[in-house]
């Protein structure tokens, strides 16, 4: 079975998809609260696997029971980037859920959502398409943004003036490396989006993701193995934290992107998720006490708008 260009338009859809990513934003913008409550018990690779594992369980009748056909009909290629996408989910989650222990959530969610950025980057290869000024601008001042947020915790203004430790100080900080592994998470997010879009147009959500899902869920239970935790022997509380990241987040969350997938492009989806910084900052500051510094503020505008300049004439 062939697959359809990754911007080909496809049939209307029942529900606008601007309202599906809202809601999708909504939903989302809750995973930093539930997976810091979770850390205090969790180690965050078994977070992850928790989270995709349970979405896939959850998952499980209703695909038995109305989609098993069409599972049974998947080509050998789309086995292999279904995937190829969970692998990239795996490991995006591995990412930013670890960086969620080194930094704030304000730094963390809006570095991993610099995702748009990457997916422009990428798209004369994998989209054929060729971006204009406006994506390199966009990116530059996206990129400055970046810097200024890993900068954030670590230097401070003082009387006019930035002051920041030494270089190798700043190098070995917990932030940095936080900071670090959350961009890490934005890039692996991107080949997830690279391949949604191209797998959307030919698959139902359901089956979609669930294979995804799966795939994903099993690459981190791989990692828990290999890291050496555990899945058992924590509080009852904090499977509860997971449930509830598995349910929310994930299932409505990534799940409305992954439907809208089908009838917008991936640039569109993705610079929808910036949404997410919004939300979770908010949750944050009144759930964890966590006030963002200036310097992230003032880097987490610059991304945003770096962003909005990149996408705004985007197909």
């Amino acid at each position: 079975m062939s697959i359809k260009p990754a911007l080909e338009s496809y049939a209307k859809p029942k529900l606008p998809p601007l309202a599906v990513l809202a809601f999708g934003i909504l939903a989302a913008s809750t995973a930093s609260l539930f997976i810091r409550y979770a850390q205090r018990d969790i180690p965050s690779i078994v977070i992850a696997a928790y989270r995709l594992s349970l979405a896939t369980l959850a998952l499980t009748p209703v695909v038995l029971t109305r989609y098993r056909k069409e599972l049974m009909s998947l080509t050998a290629r789309q086995v292999l980037l279904l995937c190829m996408s969970g692998l990239f989910l795996a490991f995006h989650f591995a990412a930013w859920i670890t960086s969620l222990q080194y930094t704030t959530v304000a730094s963390s969610v809006v570095l991993v959502t610099t995702t748009p950025l990457w997916v422009a980057f990428l798209s004369p290869i994998i989209l054929k398409e060729q971006p204009g000024k406006a994506i390199w601008i966009g990116l530059l001042i996206a990129l400055a943004g970046g810097t200024v947020v890993s900068l954030g915790q670590s230097c401070a203004v003082q009387n006019g003036y930035l002051q920041c430790p030494p270089l190798a100080e700043f190098i070995r900080a917990e932030n940095f490396t936080g900071n670090l592994l959350a961009l890490v998470g934005a890039w692996m997010a991107t080949g997830y989006m690279l391949i949604g879009r191209r797998l959307r147009s030919s698959l139902a959500l359901t089956s979609y993701i669930y294979v995804v899902y799966g795939a994903a869920a099993v690459s981190l239970l791989l990692m828990v193995v290999v890291t050496g935790e555990k899945m058992v022997g924590y509080s009852r509380q904090s499977y509860l934290y997971c449930l509830a990241l598995a349910l929310i987040p994930q299932l409505f969350g990534h799940s409305s992107y992954n439907w809208a997938l089908k009838y917008v492009s991936a640039v569109f989806v993705s610079v929808s998720m910036l949404g997410e910084p919004i939300g979770s900052t908010i949750l944050a500051l009144l759930f964890l006490k966590e006030t963002p510094t200036f310097l992230e503020l003032g880097g987490g505008v610059l991304i945003l708008f770096g962003i909005y300049l990149a996408s705004r004439n985007y197909p």
